[in-house]
């Protein structure tokens, strides 16, 4: 049994898959993706980015993307990668679309 405030179906929760299908659509051209420059990242190689009011946090190694730390989407519903994921949004991406999006993601 599922302890209630970790409802999977909570309306104010993401999935990897929902949060994955942002990114695909920036591979696709159907969205736009703009870097933020968040001058507060906690970590080093963290990049923002903003897509058409979606706010998604990657992790980036050189210029190898590695993971997607959180997303928040346009009606505030958020996703964030925890310990217990078997998949994060990085991960559900084809090798096509892995490299297509590392492109883009590239100054």
């Amino acid at each position: 049994m599922t302890a209630p405030f970790c409802r999977i179906d909570s309306p104010q929760l993401l999935t990897a898959r929902e949060v994955t299908q942002v990114l695909r659509e920036i591979t696709f051209g159907r969205q736009v993706m703009v870097r933020v420059d968040d001058q507060s990242a906690a970590h080093p190689g963290m990049l923002g980015v903003d897509a058409e009011g979606w706010r998604i946090s990657l992790m980036l190694d050189d210029a190898r993307l590695c993971y997607c730390e959180a997303a928040i989407s346009p009606d505030g519903r958020h996703w964030t990668l925890s310990g217990g994921d078997r998949y994060d949004p990085v991960s559900l991406l084809s090798t096509w679309e892995l490299a297509t999006l590392q492109a883009l993601l590239k100054p």
